[in-house]
């Protein structure tokens, strides 16, 4: 704790000493007040203005350090300086004192609560900025809630504080006059439950009920405003209309269905979007011939004889094909439509928040209604404007696999997760590969561990990656074709024969007409989402690709049941998505698996954390397989089981960490997955291994310094009895 807080606890605990010296807590009674209201009443009059002001001060003092006796200063208020003066002295101290508590508890309390509970912080904000005001406001209005601890739990939140002062001033207003007023006839209250009775405080119930119906009218005038430029239908034609059959897509169609609801869904392209056609299933099917490749480059490692492989580029590619082919009927439009959704193609673009226009292949153009509309249109692959670069036919996630022949000189541009994998597929293959990023590192999102791993195992492969080389231009000399690109202020070229360009995505609206509707996509296309996915209007949401921010598959079917829930049901109650506990992989070898919190994040939002690793190399299964390499790290709270995120780099990453996600979910600790019996020998048994890891750091070594000692006892003891008998039968 720096000095400033010790400063200010030291004055709060002094205040509090003077108080208690005092007897503070003695003077401010009803029957002291009464006692002494006379004699009060003639000093008053004598020192009017210095009565005033010490009265303000003290009143403040009261409040600022949440002492008893505000209750009878504001009857004081009334009986010592009449209804319009008391009120508004009292009104003001109240609401100053109010606000020094609330700035003392902030100091104080909220960088610690923000580091330990950052995103518990950060959601509380969020809602405090949406409806804060109105929450607010209940609170003062209904006497329930000690006042003491609004002032001390607002101070913990993200409120301004002119928002808190002016609402507490208004807020309190009310209830401040009753006691004030009640002040005036001071002589006739026999104890405080004569002030407020039963009828005053339903009254003020009924009253802290004004700021949460105030909300809901200004919720439904923001809404009346935001729609009147439009006709709403009188009837629609579906619940549902879905524009874009990916992930996203599909997994909102399917749960629409699912619940009876009339849904259609419309694309542009093929069904299963991007992950089944140019993303997920074509590298992953590229990835495994790639590993098998190796595997035959490197079969000595099993005592078998190393295989020079010689592949052909257009087969590899053919079973790439083939592969889609056979996951395509699970996305297919027959599929689909058995289960209940209107698959519909062409082209979707918005006529109002209920209505869209659906251009078809042939021409034909109709037009769909439907109560709520969520928009899964997807992305595709980024590209830079650098000089030169369209003119290299550049390949992208989405064009390579319509390659033909296999490329000598890949240049590779990006670090992240396709850029890696897809050089690292390449290389296995056959091809010369460069690796150009940006950055200091490859996996960017990564810790600095894992990406230095997977920088050994790149560069133990072959693959030649330049970090910290920014591509500038990109030209043709004699023939051959030339990255030039900066590093450390020098110039560097680098020869190629195709560019893969890996520089993220950019999300497909610009052909929505969103314009029409004043939705301003972000600049890379994405959509601003709210908590429940809508997107400015209530009746519109979007997920995948298209609202970011995680552009993995799972992440966008995470997201659509949201959607879907909440286009259907939103009406009745809305569901807030939670990115809590998401998972992902890289599917580079070693494999890059995370869950949860990385070292760096957590070191970023001042998050104490306990660090547990575990080498793959003294896993059994590993050692059996000749991959005994990679590591396990856990971050739990120090001192506690409870898991804050993982990351599995090594072999088999996606599916070990499949056990921590599933514990991170369900509250489930280190020492339940210590405790479960794991089948030997298995890759699984690795988050048991690194649960035994963390439960040895933090054996109670209090508890096994007796228990040695027990034991030793008992040896002695057993070693004893043992030569009595002896001797005896001798």
């Amino acid at each position: 704790m720096n000095s400033k807080k010790l400063i200010i606890l030291g004055l709060i605990a002094a205040g509090v000493a003077l108080f208690v010296g005092l007897d503070g807590h003695q003077l401010l009674t009803l029957e002291n007040l009464q006692r002494h209201q006379a004699e009060i009443d003639r000093w008053i009059a004598a020192n009017t203005l210095t009565a005033l002001v010490g009265f303000v001060l003290v009143y403040i003092l009261v409040t600022a350090l949440s002492l008893p006796g505000a209750t009878i200063m504001t009857l004081a208020a009334g009986a010592f300086f009449g209804n319009l003066h008391g009120l508004l002295a009292a009104s003001v101290a109240s609401t100053i004192g109010a606000s020094l508590a609330f700035l003392a508890a902030r100091f104080l309390l909220r960088d610690t609560l923000r580091r330990r509970y950052s995103e518990t912080v950060k959601r509380m904000d969020r809602g405090i900025e949406k409806d804060g005001a109105f929450y607010l406001a209940t609170l003062r209005l209904v006497p329930v809630f000690p006042f003491f601890l609004i002032n001390l739990a607002m101070g913990l939140t993200g409120m301004k504080l002119v928002t808190y002062a002016l609402v507490s001033w208004v807020a309190m207003l009310p209830g401040t006059f009753v006691y004030v007023n009640a002040g005036t006839q001071l002589a006739q209250i026999d104890t405080l439950g004569d002030v407020v009775s039963a009828d005053v405080l339903l009254a003020f119930a009924l009253l802290g009920l004004f700021p949460l119906i105030a909300k809901v009218v200004v919720g439904l005038i923001r809404r009346r405003r935001l729609y009147r430029k439009f006709q709403k239908p009188a009837h629609f034609d579906y619940n549902l209309l879905v524009i874009g059959g990916g992930s996203a897509g599909l997994v909102s169609a399917y749960i629409a269905a699912a619940v009876k609801a009339k849904v259609a869904l419309i694309e542009r392209h093929k069904m299963g979007g991007d992950c089944l056609n140019t993303g997920c299933v074509p590298s992953k099917a590229l990835i495994q011939s790639a590993k098998v490749a190796d595997s035959l480059r490197h079969a000595d490692r099993y005592g078998l004889e190393a295989v020079p492989v010689k592949g052909s580029f257009r087969k590899i590619m053919d079973r790439v094909k083939r592969v889609i082919a056979e996951v395509e009927p699970h996305d297919s439009p027959e599929r689909y439509r058995k289960l209940g959704v209107d698959c519909i193609f062409g082209e979707a673009r918005f006529v109002s928040p209920w209505e869209l226009e659906v251009v078809q292949g042939d021409g034909k153009r109709q037009r769909l209604t439907a109560r709520s509309i969520i928009i899964a249109s997807g992305g595709r692959p980024a590209l830079p404007p650098i000089p030169g670069l369209k003119d290299m036919a550049p390949l992208t996630s989405d064009n390579l696999w319509e390659l033909e022949e296999q490329p000598e000189r890949l240049l590779v541009l990006g670090g992240g997760p396709i850029g890696s994998e897809l050089s690292q597929a390449f290389r296995r293959l056959g091809s010369q590969v460069t690796q150009v990023e940006m950055g200091d590192r490859l996996l960017a999102k990564e810790d600095p561990d894992v990406s230095e791993r997977v920088l050994e195992q790149f560069r133990a492969e072959g693959i030649q990656v330049h970090l910290n080389h920014k591509a500038v231009e990109f030209v043709e000399e004699k023939g051959e074709r030339i990255a030039v690109c900066e590093h450390e202020g020098e110039q560097v070229r680098i020869p190629f024969d195709r560019v893969l360009v890996a520089l993220g995505r950019a999300a497909n609206t610009a052909s929505l007409n969103l314009e029409a509707l004043d939705i301003k996509p972000e600049r890379n296309g994405t959509l601003p989402t709210g908590e429940d996915m809508s997107v400015v209007y209530p009746n519109i949401f979007a997920c995948g690709d298209v609202a970011g921010p995680y552009q993995f598959t799972h992440a966008a079917a995470h997201q659509a049941w949201y959607a879907a829930v909440n286009g259907l049901f939103g009406d009745f109650k809305r569901f807030r998505v939670d990115y809590r506990v998401l998972p992902w992989v890289t599917f580079t070898q070693p494999e890059v698996a995370r869950v949860g919190l990385s070292e760096t994040e957590a070191r970023e939002q001042g998050i104490n954390v306990e660090v547990t690793r575990y080498d793959l190399g003294d896993l059994d299964r590993a050692i059996a397989e000749s991959r005994a390499t990679g590591f396990i790290k856990v971050l739990t709270k120090p001192g506690k089981d409870k898991i804050l995120g993982a990351v599995v780099v090594g072999p088999q990453g996606g599916e070990i960490l499949a056990e921590f996600t599933l514990a991170m979910k369900h509250g489930l600790g280190l020492n339940k997955i210590l405790g479960t019996v794991h089948p030997y020998p298995t890759w699984n048994e690795a988050a048991k291994y690194a649960a035994g890891e963390w439960k040895r750091a933090n054996a109670p070594q209090g508890v096994l310094g007796l228990l040695e000692k027990l034991h030793g006892w008992r040896r002695g003891k057993a070693g004893g009895a043992a030569l009595g008998r002896a001797s005896s039968e001798t």
